[in-house]
């Protein structure tokens, strides 16, 4: 899976679980989720269970912080690095 892809696929999620009703365009790469308060402490842990389940990323054996989930450009770049081959 391309990283254009997983950016596509991590944008529709977030849009679909923290900004309902918002068009999937309107949300860019390098949009702060965190400052902005589209993604907090709970939504955290909903991302993390997604992309757990979605990706294979093992959260429990990597070291990752906030800034691994402040924007969408992050995010994807920290799935890039951390997925199993098998998941691409």
């Amino acid at each position: 899976m391309s990283t254009t892809a997983i950016a596509t696929e991590v944008r529709a999620y977030v849009v679909a679980q923290f900004l309902a009703g918002e068009d999937v365009s309107d949300l860019t790469g390098d949009y702060d989720l965190l400052d902005s308060g589209v993604i907090d402490s709970l939504g955290l842990v909903k991302m993390l269970g997604h992309l757990t389940s979605a990706y294979q990323i093992p959260v429990d054996d990597i070291d990752f912080g906030p800034d691994d989930f402040r924007t969408l450009d992050a995010i994807v770049a920290m799935i890039a690095e951390h997925r199993p081959a098998a998941a691409v």
